[in-house]
């Protein structure tokens, strides 16, 4: 089976890639000989609070740290990123290269993300959740897994993915579903997806009634279940990403993702770049 494209990759455009290198990861697609490649930058406006060593061997993230003990990302820079994509595919002219952003709690900033977007034409654009609120502050799951039960936190993550779905309409693929099972604590004991089968149909149905594509994100084992769960509950279409933030992890694990999508009932599109969509 041909690799699918790649639809969730980060360059050097993205805050929290310095290793991103969008001509490196163009060269690599090629040699790899994958179709497609989705440059969905990240935008984010959520400050968001840390514990002490998360921040440890990551000192791309330490130079956003603020004193009050959040990482605060900074703006965005489209104008540069966009004539990097322009550069690129003058270069590379054998590879599909999409312009793109994923937009982080696209729901609580619907005026910053409608300016972004008026400015920029992007070819895919990714919602995405990140961070919870912790009273008038946000976290992301580690500092959250400190706070409290592990299954409150998932069970509130998903909670939080049906209100981002149903007051942003900016975007047209939620991006890792699963980003809170990445890392899941230890003291919780292994992650069972059925334990939380309830509200994943119910975030997963709220978004096929939304019209919109499910990512199967690879940077870690993306549940089966999920995908499953996606059909049953009318889901349409499922996109490819590998979240790299380096060249080396373009599209890790796509191999063993495109043949359980396949095997849940998804096929690929006319061209390259196309969603998956269901048989039947």
């Amino acid at each position: 089976m041909a690799l699918p494209g790649d639809s969730h990759v980060h360059s050097e455009w993205s805050w929290d890639a310095p290793d991103g290198a969008m001509e490196r990861t163009c060269a690599r697609a090629v040699d790899m000989g994958l179709p497609a490649v989705a440059f969905t930058e990240h935008v984010d406006y959520t400050a968001w609070l840390f514990v002490d060593g998360e921040l440890d061997g990551h000192d791309h993230l330490k130079a956003f740290a603020t004193q009050d003990g959040t990482v605060a990302p900074p703006k965005f820079n489209l104008h540069g990123y966009l004539e990097c994509v322009e550069r690129c595919r003058d270069r590379f002219p054998s590879l599909r290269i999409l312009s793109g952003v994923e937009l982080g709690e696209p729901h609580w900033y619907g005026d910053e993300v409608a300016r972004l977007l008026d400015a920029g034409q992007f070819d895919r654009v990714l919602g995405s959740l990140h961070c919870l609120p912790v009273g008038e502050r946000f976290s992301e799951p580690p500092y959250l897994y400190h706070q409290r039960p592990a299954a409150e936190v998932l069970r509130e993550y998903l909670a939080e993915i049906v209100r981002l779905i149903k007051v942003s309409h900016t975007f047209g693929v939620l991006a890792h579903i699963d980003y809170p099972i990445r890392t899941w604590p230890t003291q919780a004991g292994p992650f069972d997806p059925d334990s939380f089968q309830e509200e994943f149909r119910h975030a997963l149905r709220v978004l096929a009634d939304s019209g919109r594509a499910l990512e199967v994100n690879t940077r870690a084992r993306f549940p089966p279940e999920i995908v499953r769960w996606w059909r049953d509950e009318g889901g349409e279409a499922v996109t490819f990403g590998s979240d790299a933030h380096s060249p080396a992890a373009l599209a890790h694990g796509f191999a063993d993702a495109a043949a359980m999508v396949e095997a849940q009932g998804f096929r690929p599109g006319r061209h390259p770049h196309d969603f998956w969509t269901r048989l039947g």
